[in-house]
């Protein structure tokens, strides 16, 4: 089914995006997985078939009230024949694997037919759907099963993402559609990082860090990693890049540090994450792409003994073309090697705070992408664990 057909046509995408399992099939119309009664009182689910004639890629009026439905004839609770939809037993087969035996006729009262194939598809399913609900509360058309992108329309991701369509936000999302974004340093609020973008339509997500990924890490990463899954020898890159790559395309994996000599390879990227436990590095990444003018987010996060507590400070430091002083000017980024001091760099397993410092991140870089307002344009926050407080400072 081209789901270009479906998105050019409004009746069409409202009943992909509210969950109905339609598909296009030459000149017809198929809503599969409606549920219904049989002669034995049993729910069952069946499909639909309506005419469908697309002329230059707009449906025209359902004039044609009928449909023809592959499944046993359908019934009410007491499993008598709903002769009220029956029209007459019709075969009627628009491909080889596909047959129906009955076709249906309610047509709608007072009119010459139905508005759209969107209220021509509901109104039959519910006809249908109300008899089994008896039997089954609950049970729906609405089965919201994975889209496939079989026609490359739902690029950079493998299916569809209906729910942004649904909310009618996809000129939003737009703004988010970068060429190239890189994560570098995939610990733990590094791969929430990558969680996050993944589920954005950046083209190239380009991730760097060359550490193992070992058993402490399944306790700080998002999702969950099998026993027999974690070899001898599996990288972070190679984890995160095969976890994400069966949501979407682009996610490419560089398995080494980024150092002073290889730094120019963010020269095209459009964003830069820098989740880095050490700062060793930091100010020649960061000098090179000041220089080559691309923005970025540097995270960090600093935990401590507090009594027989935990506490400890988030940080979100952003650095723009428009605003770069703050970073060395009010001394907002470390550049040191990290200190054994700091018990976030001995493993300890804060995932929460993780996925926290990751959101701030993502948030802001959200904003500066113009997908969320800001109000503040702030290029640097911290959030205190122990006080629950928020900041926002370096406001332009």
């Amino acid at each position: 089914m081209s789901q270009k057909l479906v998105d050019r046509n409004p009746d069409l995408k409202r009943l992909r995006d509210e969950g109905y399992d339609i598909k296009i099939i030459v000149d017809h119309l198929l809503m599969g997985h409606v549920p219904y009664v049989n002669a034995s009182k049993e729910v069952k689910r069946g499909m639909m078939i309506s005419q469908l004639k697309p002329l230059q890629g707009q449906t025209v009026e359902a004039r044609d009230h009928t449909v023809f439905f592959v499944g046993d004839a359908p019934c009410d609770t007491h499993g008598a024949t709903l002769d009220i939809v029956i029209n007459t037993d019709a075969k009627f087969s628009p491909r080889a694997d596909i047959l129906a035996m009955n076709q249906f006729s309610s047509k709608p009262t007072g009119t010459g037919g139905y508005a759209d194939h969107y209220a021509k598809m509901t109104t039959y399913a519910k006809i249908l759907s109300h008899q089994a609900q008896v039997i089954e509360p609950g049970i729906s058309a609405k089965v919201f099963l994975p889209i496939p992108d079989d026609d490359g329309d739902a690029w950079p991701f493998k299916y569809y993402d209906t729910s942004t369509s649904r909310a009618g936000i996809a000129g939003l999302s737009v703004k988010l559609a970068m060429r190239k974004v890189a994560i570098i340093g995939l610990g733990g609020t590094g791969g929430y990082v990558l969680d996050f973008i993944s589920k954005t339509p950046v083209e190239e997500i380009h991730l760097f860090d060359d550490d193992a990924f070992h058993q402490h890490n399944a306790f700080r990463s998002p999702g969950a990693i099998a026993l027999e899954e974690m070899t001898e020898g599996l990288t972070k890159v190679q984890y995160f890049t095969t976890l994400y790559s069966k949501l979407r395309h682009g996610v490419v994996g560089h398995a080494y540090r980024i150092v002073p000599e290889n730094v120019g390879e963010l020269s095209d990227m459009g964003f830069v994450f820098l989740c880095l436990d050490s700062g060793e590095f930091k100010d020649a990444i960061m000098s090179a792409l000041e220089t080559a003018g691309i923005p970025f987010i540097d995270v960090g996060m600093g935990l401590e003994h507090s009594g027989d507590a935990l506490t400890g400070i988030l940080r979100v430091t952003t650095s723009t073309p428009q605003q770069r002083g703050h970073v060395r000017g009010n001394q907002r980024v470390s550049f040191a090697p990290a200190a054994g001091a700091n018990l976030y760099s001995r493993n300890i397993q804060v995932a929460e705070l993780n996925a926290l410092n990751a959101t701030l991140a993502v948030v802001k870089w959200k904003k500066f992408c113009g997908f969320y307002h800001d109000l503040k344009h702030e290029h640097h926050s911290t959030y205190s664990v122990s006080t629950n407080r928020l900041s926002s400072e370096d406001i332009p």
